[in-house]
């Protein structure tokens, strides 16, 4: 499959073998020779300003490819066939998909000005997603296989990429625990204030844990052990391990036996991810500490991670997470609301829209995150479970990744969360049904 253009530049270069990567499982080639071009006896698709006679496809291309600025972009969106497009420009397909996929993907929109949330995050409210009605949807995956479609029509001889259908759940351990191993100080101040408080059935609680009759309310591992098994799906888990504790970093000292141990247990058996602490995204230096402290307690080189609250700027963050070698990469979505924050469902390599160069850095995209259905979007179980079925259909529907968030304390015990965890089994066992 091979694409004309009158500039190989390195943003088009990207989106080719994104787009490439797609439609036909390896990247597009690229021309400047229309003799080369005119030949070809494949698929063709002609990205340039002018018409060529012969079989293929024609896309007028849109500027922002062969810019290396980064500047506000003129977008107008419009429906055709139910689905929001723009950059619409004239030729055989009525917008620019490689221009329109590269402003999403690469979160073009998240280097211009903009407001930020209350935790000093990129506000999805700014994004063109959400303010058109399309944040959930995968858009540009939807928008490749209509394009595969199209292209496999005009060439039916030629051989596309057939993807299926991946659900891989992922967990953050903010808290490994409620109330254990929490040392005595901590212990007999979070009595004393259930005692002040008068809520005398968490000061019930919390000494039979104390005294072994109950399991700690957040201590949901070896539930999720049996469900990972009955179901046969393999989980990424993600921790907290902050030296320091604070407002936002509330899990117990990586120093504790207890907390090494259950990240030794996870990583035997699963992939296992540095989780960064808050204080880590103002103090720099803490990331390569944190992300030696898994290291040295799994014996092993940590190369996987998510941000806490996902909080994240780009570029500085996946910048300094490069530098301290992580190369997978799982907080590509919103931690106000869920939805596709870059529009996509396929794990894809992040471009350094500063730099201009394509990274190593592998992105796994998420869409739903339960803590955004609880405290921000203030669902019930029962809305949560179909919000999540909602997004599972819609990653079916274009044979891609579905990246699910959750907590370990949503799914233990404590009765302030009842339902979920019934709701997470439900959810589970009907994804296990239609893989």
């Amino acid at each position: 499959m091979l694409i004309y253009t009158r500039n190989i530049s390195p943003r088009l270069e990207y989106i080719a073998g994104f787009a490439g990567n797609l439609v036909a499982g390896k990247p597009f080639a690229l021309t400047t020779d229309i003799q080369e071009f005119e030949q070809f006896p494949g698929v063709k698709i002609n990205y340039s300003s002018w018409k060529i006679s012969g079989k293929g496809i024609w896309i007028q291309p849109h500027e922002i490819l062969f810019s290396d600025k980064i500047e506000e972009q003129s977008i107008s969106c419009e429906e055709i066939d139910e689905e929001k497009i723009f950059f619409q420009t004239p030729g055989d397909w009525p917008f620019d998909i490689f221009a329109a996929s590269f402003y999403l993907i690469s979160r073009y929109e998240e280097y211009l000005p903009h407001r930020e949330d209350e935790y000093g995050r990129y506000a999805h409210e700014n994004s063109i997603a959400f303010n058109e009605g399309f944040l959930h949807l995968p858009l540009v995956n939807i928008w490749w296989a209509r394009f595969k479609k199209r292209l496999a029509e005009l060439f039916p001889e030629a051989e596309f990429s057939k993807s299926q259908f991946v659900y891989i759940p992922t967990y953050d351990i903010d808290i490994a625990w409620s109330y254990r191993h929490k040392g005595w100080q901590r212990t007999a101040g979070g009595l004393a204030r259930s005692l002040f408080n008068r809520n005398w059935s968490e000061a019930r609680s919390r000494l039979s844990v104390w005294r072994g009759r109950d399991k700690d309310p957040y201590d949901s591992y070896t539930w999720l052990h049996q469900l990972h098994e009955r179901f046969k799906v393999k989980p990424y888990y993600f921790f907290l391990l902050a030296n320091k504790k604070g407002v936002y970093d509330k899990n117990i000292s990586p120093r504790n036996l207890a907390l090494r141990e259950l990240v030794r247990e996870h990583f035997n058996r699963y992939p296992v991810g540095i989780h960064p602490s808050w204080r880590s995204g103002d103090e720099h230096e803490l990331l390569r500490k944190e992300i030696n402290t898994i290291s040295e307690i799994t014996e092993s080189a940590c190369v996987i991670s998510r941000q806490h609250y996902i909080r994240f700027h780009l570029p500085d963050t996946f910048r300094r997470l490069i530098d301290a070698g992580i190369r997978y990469e799982f907080s590509m979505g919103y931690g106000s609301i869920n939805g596709f924050r870059a529009s996509v469902t396929t794990p894809y390599y992040w471009y350094d829209l500063q730099a201009e160069q394509t990274t190593e850095l592998l992105l796994f995209p998420f869409c739903y995150m339960e803590a955004n259905s609880f405290y921000e979007q203030k669902y019930t179980a029962t809305e949560a479970l179909e919000e999540m079925r909602h997004y599972r259909k819609q990653v079916k529907m274009v044979n891609g990744t579905l990246i699910t968030i959750w907590h370990n304390h949503f799914l233990g015990t404590d009765p302030s969360l009842s339902g979920w965890k019934e709701t997470y089994e439900t959810f589970m066992s009907e994804t296990a049904e239609t893989r």
